[in-house]
């Protein structure tokens, strides 16, 4: 990437996310869509998201994009959904939901006269799996369910799924200018270590293996259980952070969020890697490369949260909510070797290979 684009990968993280007031977003919910009801705010990274249920207990999502965010990055996701409903129909995601006038999305402007998109989902009941007690179990279902979402998403392209992102682990790089948000020490000369890891073991490999549409925030947060059986999976939610990207980079994303729990810090990502490759197996240049990855996705989320914590200090308890545990994470793997770190997360992957 050229040097004068780069300020448009940080945009949409350094852009406020719209706050309408619920009055205000019930009134347009209402003018859009024909459905009235209540209006409850959820969390949210960039955009400002709502719960809208109605009087018949019917429950939406309503999404106003945060102002920076491109139309055509907004068409992306809802075509990415309707892509999904239409190969993998039993597959539980989002589905879009269409305006009086039939539409995907409308444009609506905000207070101070800026215009920005606004569209309506599907709400996917069950809890999320962070309010839930970690099993073996689970993490093997999370890890076969993204397999199946990877297969579904694996023939689907459109123009703006290109789009630059800073939460893409296989750009890591780029990431350099903002280690002045660390403060020299430990962790600055942490970052620096495993960003040189980065830049000289696995960047060099990423354009020969495989990349597709992915997911790209598979987490404990965005994935959903039943109530009575947490390691059933009910839906995957905030399809947000999706881009064309490395498909190992997905799969190293996804297992940095199962580091915890366990007294090996390898053992829930290795079951989680185990039983997605049991489904879409990792060739063996993925699998050279994968824990250095997992390793990456700590390592942006560190920096990108440091970063944004100071320039949005009314948002820090979402934007840290992973930070203590990436920090964490990088600490246990900095004295291990990459080999012994990738051994360590393919446990269950070389285990069937061997039988």
């Amino acid at each position: 990437m050229m040097a004068e684009d780069r300020p448009i990968a940080a945009a949409a993280l350094s852009t406020a996310a719209p706050s309408l007031a619920p009055d205000e977003v019930g009134a347009l919910v209402g003018r859009l869509y024909g459905i009235r009801g209540s209006v409850k705010s959820l969390a949210g990274e960039r955009d400002q998201n709502c719960c809208i249920e109605t009087a018949d207990g019917s429950r939406y999502v309503f999404k106003i994009s945060n102002p920076s965010e491109s139309v055509s990055v907004v068409d992306f996701q809802i075509g990415a959904l309707e892509h999904i409903a239409r190969v993998s129909p039993d597959l539980p995601v989002p589905r879009v939901v269409r305006t009086l006038g039939g539409r995907t999305r409308d444009t609506v402007t905000l207070p101070g006269g800026v215009q920005t998109t606004v569209r309506m989902l599907t709400y996917l009941d069950g809890i999320q799996i962070r309010e839930t007690p970690r099993t073996a179990g689970q993490r093997r279902a999370m890890g076969a369910f993204l397999a199946r979402l990877n297969l579904a998403l694996r023939d689907f392209s459109h123009p703006a799924a290109t789009h630059d992102l800073l939460w893409n682990v296989s750009a890591a790089h780029r990431l350099t200018a903002k280690f002045d948000a660390i403060d020299e020490g430990p962790r600055r000369a942490l970052v620096e270590s495993f960003m040189k890891r980065f830049t000289d073991h696995v960047l060099p490999h990423l354009a020969s293996v495989r990349a597709q549409v992915i997911h790209n925030d598979y987490h404990l947060y965005n994935v959903l259980v039943a109530p009575d059986d947490h390691e059933r999976i009910l839906g995957v939610i905030d399809f947000g952070d999706m881009l064309h990207a490395p498909l190992v980079g997905e799969v190293g994303t996804a297992a940095a969020f199962h580091m915890t729990g366990n007294a090996d810090p390898f053992e829930g990502p290795a079951q989680f890697v185990g039983a997605y490759h049991a489904i879409l197996p990792l060739v063996e240049a993925e699998q050279e490369i994968v824990a250095d990855l997992m390793a990456t996705r700590h390592l942006i989320t560190a920096l990108i949260s440091e970063w944004r914590a100071k320039r949005y200090p009314e948002n820090r308890a979402y934007i840290m909510r992973h930070n203590p545990a990436a920090w964490e994470a990088l600490s246990q793997m900095a004295d291990l070797s990459r080999n012994e770190m990738r051994d360590r997360l393919l446990a269950e992957v070389r285990e069937v290979q061997i039988g």
